[in-house]
């Protein structure tokens, strides 16, 4: 036994994550090196340290901010949807899907209709704009669905359903009296993508990024707990109320900084979690580091393809995402559907 697990299953965990690191790496190179401009992926190294040449700008200017921008995204999104589902105790939540993400996108559209014009103050409001539209629609929605009994998980996804259908009412509106800038910037939120990342929007979103890390990668314990149910969780001595501030606020800020710097990207927070369970196992300790990584791979490998199946033409990620992710989730239901008929 190792650290209260089989030895067998201990390396397994250890061999999956190795593999994602692995893997993780391997996508960065091959994004940094493929699109429009195709760079020698082995030569990036020596492109970098020469620091000079039109390589060297297509790297500093465009590629790394973006490819580094879209693992983060795709790292918070993964581990956001990983711990909303340990805290609900359901897999089929997703922050989009119960409309965290919707929430997000309407304090982003918001910050750009109604206080244009915010110049150098931009780049870090409109994270802080995003986070608090995740927050609040994460808030209510908790609101909505808490009953004498708990959190009902259908009363949740009902309200996220609605929740999602009043958003997206809300930014049509915002549409309408928008300019034409406005206009485009509130498009790119709809569709979702990396190509406006870049270093001055990755490093304002970044501080925030490391705060959500910090605040989830240190529930495992007390999720792990939690699946027992929610008395048993609070005799082993988890703080219940503690647990779900904490998991709920870095959740909202997680997903509000990938919002903010991507727009409307989906089904990266089902997906990843999802794919780590039947890759490893659903011991949190390792889930939230793996979703994490797993996320950051599916990020950077959807944005790939995303410019370079069509090129020189650029695919939405949203687009490619929800292509990649809707059969995933009908996947889902059908073998929640099998389970719930065995039962």
């Amino acid at each position: 036994m190792t650290r209260g697990l089989p030895l067998g299953r201990f390396r397994r965990y250890r061999l999956v994550l190795l593999g994602l690191v692995l893997l993780l790496a391997l996508a960065l190179l091959l994004g940094a090196a493929l699109g429009a401009y195709p760079i020698p992926p082995f030569s990036i190294p020596g492109i970098l340290l020469k620091g000079e040449g039109v390589e060297y700008q297509v790297l500093t200017a465009l590629r790394l901010p973006r490819v580094l921008g879209s693992a983060l995204v795709g790292a918070l999104l993964a581990l956001s949807g990983a711990v909303l589902q340990g805290l609900f105790r359901n897999p089929l939540v997703d922050p989009g899907l119960i409309g965290v993400s919707s929430g997000a996108a309407l304090g982003a559209a918001i910050f750009i209709v109604v206080l244009p014009g915010a110049g150098a103050l931009e780049v870090y409001a409109l994270p802080l704009f995003a986070f608090l539209g995740g927050l609040l629609a994460t808030h209510l929605l908790w609101r909505l669905a808490q009953t004498p009994w708990g959190v009902q998980v259908s009363v949740l996804l009902l309200s996220g359903i609605a929740l999602n259908a009043l958003v997206g009412a809300g930014i049509g509106l915002l549409t309408f009296v928008a300019s034409e800038q406005e206009l485009r910037s509130l498009t790119f939120w709809t569709l979702g993508g990396f190509s406006a990342i870049t270093w001055h929007l990755l490093l304002a979103g970044l501080p925030f990024g490391l705060l959500a890390f910090l605040l989830l990668l240190h529930l495992a314990r007390p999720l792990n707990a939690l699946v027992l149910g929610e008395r048993e969780a609070f005799h082993l001595g988890v703080d219940l109320e503690a647990l779900k501030r904490r998991a709920v606020a870095g959740a909202a800020l997680g997903v509000g900084v990938a919002v903010a710097l991507a727009g409307g990207v989906g089904f990266l927070g089902l997906v990843a979690p999802h794919l780590f369970r039947l890759l490893a196992g659903p011991d949190h300790r390792y889930l939230l580091p793996g979703a994490a990584l797993l996320g950051a791979v599916l990020a950077v490998t959807a944005d790939l393809l995303a410019r370079t199946l069509a090129a020189p033409a650029e695919i939405p990620v949203g687009v490619v995402t929800a292509c990649l992710g809707g059969p995933f989730f009908l996947y889902l239901v059908l073998r929640y559907k099998r389970e719930v008929f065995r039962a």
